[in-house]
């Protein structure tokens, strides 16, 4: 694809423990960065809880704006694990018992020695026309339908999905990041780093302060583009932004 290629990405976040606190979402940070690392930007995310309205409406608005849309959550084997069936409605498919997930099912049970109920084949229900997507942690498959891909919320199955999928997704320009920071407080710099948005307006620029033990304050510049050369030279400049109010620059780990 051409460096000046932008893909995009949403991310659906599905479950009432999610919205209620009592389980911390980590699948949002590993998804951005595994996206970022093959040219997708993930764009906006949307936390829905298990009610069939939210699901169905937030895959249908984000799969109409957005090249990918990636779901987590709500695919295992019990009466609020309703995923599947809303992403066929989305798309108005029927839900079918996928006989490719349910021989897959069967192996796994009859190795294990297992019992395979009728609640367990649940998770080879998908909507007619997916294509599964492979979970080598555990077995029971996610699956694709068009441009959504549909994951576990388990946090080690849902990132073995998505290692599995990154080498099949069409990316654009990796997103590139630096950060140059200092003991200078934002509002001294607030003027200043403004008039070096407007000099770079192609480059996302971040200010972010900090609080260290023993009343350090301070503040970091982080800087986004795809061309390297240009933020090197951004940054450049906002090291001697910082160095004119008085601070001495550091350059973080970047991520």
């Amino acid at each position: 694809m051409s460096s000046e290629t932008i893909v995009r990405a949403a991310m659906v976040i599905i479950g009432n423990e999610i919205l209620s606190g009592r389980t911390q979402d980590i699948n949002l940070q590993y998804l951005a960065k595994g996206l970022n690392e093959v040219g997708i930007r993930l764009s906006e995310v949307r936390v829905v809880p298990d009610t069939e309205a939210a699901i169905v409406g937030a895959v249908n608005a984000l799969r109409a704006a957005y090249d990918y849309v990636f779901t987590t959550g709500g695919i295992g084997p019990t009466h609020d694990d309703i995923t599947a069936e809303c992403v066929a409605k989305a798309f108005g498919r029927p839900l079918i018992r996928n006989p490719e997930a349910a021989a897959l099912l069967e192996a796994h049970y009859a190795r294990t020695g297992r019992e395979l109920n009728e609640w367990r084949l649940r998770m080879a229900n998908t909507p007619e026309g997916a294509s599964l997507i492979t979970n080598p942690v555990s077995t029971a498959p996610g699956f694709q339908v068009e441009n959504v891909f549909v994951m576990a919320g388990v946090p080690v199955v849902m990132q073995a999905m998505l290692d599995g999928l990154k080498a099949t997704l069409q990316g654009g320009s990796t997103m590139l990041s630096r950060t140059v920071g200092g003991e200078v407080g934002e509002g001294i710099i607030a003027q200043a780093l403004g008039t070096l948005q407007t000099k770079y307006p192609a480059i996302d620029i971040g200010s972010y302060p900090f609080y260290r033990p023993g009343g350090i304050t301070g503040t970091n510049i982080v800087m986004r583009h795809t061309d390297a050369a240009l933020l090197q030279q951004a940054i450049t400049e906002a090291a001697d932004l910082i160095r004119a109010h008085g601070g001495d620059p550091v350059y973080p780990e970047e991520t």
